[in-house]
Parts: structure tokens; C-alpha cells; sequence
């Protein structure tokens, strides 16, 4: 059966969910990306370093953003937002916004080390001199979610 999420379904899929895709487009090509985020019940919230991602998205605001639950190919839930692209100047936002993926992350690793990447650990022992991240989140407009199960 195919059918629609319940905005509180959609709720709990952004909630327990860490990953997802941005697309934003450069006014000629779309582009999607992979990302982390956390949403924090009224924001998907996400950083980045500079890059062309968040030039395009600087360029143009409007964004998708996608998050998926695949459990195999006839039982999966699936979630788009329509939203604006914010960027987080203000020292006090984007102290929030870091500390809440600080700690959504850390409840990950603690409760849900399953959900991180076997490469992470490795990683970040051979990270690069820390550059200031942008730190940004995606004003949503509009929710959707689809589902299929037997």
C-alpha cells in the first residue's frame, strides 16, 4: 500500500533521522547534496564548509530538502520540505544551532552507533586545521511525506 504520511509521522521521521539531501539550484543545474542535519521541531538545521553548495544556495534561497527511511524496496518512508536557505550570522543562533547538533550527535554515538559511519572515528584523527563552519537552516514552507508498506 502507497499513501500519504500524517504531519505526525512526518514529525517522527525528521526527528529520529540524522541524514538527508539539499537540492538547490543555480538558476541553469540542480544539484543535490548528502548532508547531516538535526531539526530542532520549527527548523532543519545544517552546516557546511564554503563551497559551491553554499554559494548557489546564497544565489538562490529556495531549496529541497529530502530525508528517506528505506527498510527495502516495499517498505519505506520518504519526506520533502520546500524552504528557505538561512544563513547563521549571529553568535548566539549559531551557538545553539552547534550545540544542538553537538548533542543529537553525541546521543547518536551513545545510544545509536549504528547510525554513524564506521569511518567517522578515523576521520576525524586526521582532520584539517578547524575553519569556521557556515552554519545554516532551512525555513520550512512546506512538508510532504510519502509511504509504502505491505
Amino acid at each position: 500500500m502507497i499513501g500519504w504520511l500524517t504531519n505526525e509521522q512526518i514529525e517522527e521521521v525528521l526527528t529520529k533521522n540524522v541524514f538527508g539531501h539539499i537540492g538547490c539550484n543555480d538558476g541553469f543545474n540542480t544539484y543535490v547534496y548528502p548532508i547531516n542535519y538535526v531539526y530542532d521541531g520549527k527548523y532543519i538545521i545544517c552546516h557546511s564548509q564554503a563551497g559551491s553548495k553554499t554559494e548557489i544556495m546564497r544565489q538562490n534561497k529556495r531549496v529541497c530538502f529530502q530525508v528517506d527511511e528505506v527498510k527495502n524496496f516495499m517498505d519505506w518512508k520518504s519526506i520533502m520540505i520546500l524552504g528557505v536557505y538561512d544563513e547563521l550570522e549571529n553568535e548566539r543562533e549559531r551557538y545553539h544551532a552547534m550545540k544542538a547538533f553537538i548533542d543529537r550527535m553525541l546521543h547518536i554515538k551513545i545510544n545509536r552507533p549504528d547510525l554513524l559511519p564506521e569511518h567517522v572515528e578515523k576521520e576525524h584523527a586526521h582532520m584539517q586545521p578547524i575553519i569556521r563552519p557556515i552554519i545554516y537552516r532551512i525555513m520550512i514552507e512546506e512538508k510532504s511525506g510519502r509511504f509504502e508498506n505491505n
